[in-house]
């Protein structure tokens, strides 16, 4: 993918089928940094943070979510917050509004339609004998909304803007002090919210159908 090689500044990028709508436990597009020598990579992990400490995995499907302003003093996890920080690679992400009894979703993308990036967390968990297997998980990380979102939801991801690309993936800096100002809200302008089907609620649904501009009835 040329054009994540570029905006990221990877080595390389393996080929990613496109995906429209990934719900948890599914595989996401993650950017990290290798603690010795080496250019930045592009992995495959599983949403749903599972710490190496963790005896059953299935704590994984209620960590998909990170809230910034207690990731630096949280067991589950602080101890990502300073060794394994990851950047979440994607083209937008839906919300979803109340209105009434039902959820208006949104799709909230860059004006341009260029990638964007969610500050994550990544954790590796080997599964006890007699089947020992390993597992690399993530979980994207939470802040307040702004004044785009605040119509929408109280909370979004924190999403990085890439001059600050280099400091959360910097395996050398592990400080808490450093880390959490880079997970406030970002900027609204250059992001727009389209609304879209409720054929997104589906995990089973993916597809460009997704995304389609779907103005919701008046009442």
């Amino acid at each position: 993918m040329p054009v994540l090689i570029e905006h990221f500044g990877l080595g390389r990028s393996p080929p990613l089928p496109p995906q429209f709508n990934i719900a948890p436990t599914q595989q996401v597009a993650v950017v990290r940094q290798p603690a010795g020598p080496g250019s930045r990579e592009l992995a495959m992990l599983r949403w749903g943070l599972i710490p190496s400490w963790a005896k059953d995995p299935a704590i994984g499907n209620r960590m998909i979510n990170a809230r910034g302003e207690t990731v630096a003093e949280k067991p589950s996890f602080r101890a990502a917050l300073r060794h394994h920080r990851c950047l979440i690679a994607a083209d937008g992400f839906y919300e979803w509004h109340r209105i009434g009894r039902s959820k208006q979703p949104y799709f909230i993308h860059r004006t341009d339609d260029g990638p964007m990036a969610f500050a994550g967390l990544w954790d590796s968990w080997r599964a006890p004998a007699p089947q020992p297997m390993e597992l690399e998980t993530c979980t994207i990380i939470t802040t307040q909304a702004n004044e785009l979102m605040q119509a929408i939801h109280d909370r979004m991801p924190v999403i990085v803007p890439p001059e600050q690309y280099a400091l959360w993936l910097d395996p050398q800096v592990g400080n808490p002090a450093v880390l959490t100002p880079v997970l406030a809200p970002c900027p609204s302008h250059g992001l727009r919210a389209d609304p879209v089907s409720t054929y997104v609620n589906s995990p089973r649904h993916d597809g460009p159908r997704c995304i389609e501009i779907e103005y919701p009835e008046s009442n």
